[in-house]
């Protein structure tokens, strides 16, 4: 459902005015917002992990404050003036009309990096406790608060296409995370009344020490911050490429619709830490589950990306011009199979966190980043390839070298 959001908010965008600028300054606003938020992206696999009590809940609880309010600070830093502009336009060299753009739209995004830590470390809890409908309950808030906020500005103001989406996203988040903690208040409760564990538990150590959660959350937040840092970096690169105007504009909807496909292999490793290691027999389900399911993803894309499909859904459905739909086309058969090595990912991320192991999954992002780093160097600075193609073709190899890497660290 949450994949749903994007391809809304750019079809919102495309049939406003100045759909290219909007589009280019969404993507790149929205691209800081991860940025920020990325050291608490991984919140909800550390409560679904960690959290076993009310002590161990109300330890990580004051955790996941502090680095909302660290990032926040974060987020405040990078909107002033002076700084924002050195990054946007003299770094990235975006054109100045852009950058004014994504510069109010990154201000309008302020509250999304402290929200999305507070719903994560809740939406953990909930899952943990096996009430995943739940989550999906908040998600539906998100969307509905999300698109009733797109909808009215779109009807009812002549406000840039990127203010409106940012302002949805900001709205729809928000009403999420304060729903998330409304459907979580009677797990707490039955927390406080039960007696606190004190056990090791598959590596995990109760009473929680913050010296504990550091050692464990660490290099989960480093694995986020490595993944979503690397956004800046392909804005630089899309920024020395070919067509660098249309590619940044491209991005965020290819990139958007392909989330259609491979968010459902994201949600799969909170749920595979649940499952995981109560038999040898149940994990053997599990794991032809996730091969079943990213197989059917992938094939699900790649025959959108080789049929009319695709260009009937960047063209009717998103509002692409006809210029920016043609250009859209290759990088999205590039990536044909990035569902599959998400579910892949996944499942192989949740079988080290199970056994208390998360600094492999730093050492894989590493991998993943320097590869598309990598990937881009060559196809733009040494080949002039276009911008959203080398990113296309970018993200696929950093994704399956992580793949790789893992695959020699979680065999039996």
């Amino acid at each position: 459902m949450m994949s749903l959001e994007g391809p809304f908010i750019a079809a919102i965008i495309a049939r406003l005015v100045d759909p290219k600028f909007n589009l280019a300054a969404y993507g790149v606003a929205f691209s800081f917002a991860l940025i920020v938020e990325a050291p608490v992206i991984m919140m909800m696999t550390a409560s679904t992990s960690l959290v076993k009590d009310y002590s161990s809940l109300r330890k990580l609880r004051q955790y996941t404050w502090i680095l909302n309010g660290i990032i926040t600070l974060v987020m405040l830093v990078l909107i002033i003036p002076k700084v924002f502009f050195f990054i946007t336009v003299d770094l990235i060299g975006l054109p100045e009309n852009v950058a004014h753009l994504t510069h109010v739209g990154t201000i309008i995004l302020l509250p999304w990096p402290g929200a999305i830590g507070f719903r994560r470390f809740y939406q953990g809890v909930l899952i943990s406790n096996h009430a995943t409908r739940r989550v999906a309950y908040g998600t539906v808030i998100r969307l509905m608060s999300m698109g009733s906020t797109a909808l009215s500005l779109f009807m009812f103001t002549e406000l840039p296409g990127v203010y409106i989406g940012t302002a949805a996203l900001s709205a729809g988040v928000t009403m999420e995370a304060m729903s998330t903690r409304f459907m979580v208040r009677s797990i707490l409760k039955r927390f406080k009344s039960a007696p606190d564990q004190h056990i090791e538990q598959v590596g995990i150590a109760l009473p929680l020490t913050f010296q504990y959660i550091n050692k464990f959350y660490y290099p989960l937040a480093l694995t986020s911050m490595l993944t979503l840092g690397v956004h800046p970096l392909i804005t630089f690169f899309i920024g020395k490429s070919h067509m660098p105007l249309e590619s940044l504009a491209v991005l965020p909807v290819v990139s958007s619709f392909v989330f259609l496909f491979r968010g459902v292999g994201l949600s799969f490793q909170e749920a595979a830490i649940t499952m995981l290691g109560s038999s040898k027999e149940n994990d053997q389900v599990i794991y032809k589950f996730a091969t079943v399911l990213g197989l059917v993803l992938a094939s699900m894309l790649i025959i959108t990306a080789i049929t009319p499909l695709s260009r009937l859904w960047f063209s009717n459905v998103s509002g692409l011009s006809a210029e920016l739909t043609g250009l859209a086309l290759t990088p999205l058969l590039i990536m044909g199979l990035f569902p599959a090595s998400t579910v892949l990912i996944s499942m192989q991320r949740a079988i080290l966190v199970k056994a208390g192991k998360t600094g492999p999954i730093t050492h894989a992002t590493v991998i993943e980043v320097l590869t598309i780093i990598t990937v881009l160097y060559v196809s733009i600075i040494r080949f002039s390839a276009i911008g959203v193609t080398a990113a296309a073709a970018a993200f696929l190899s950093g994704r399956l070298a992580a793949n790789t890497y893992f695959y020699f660290k979680t065999r039996p």
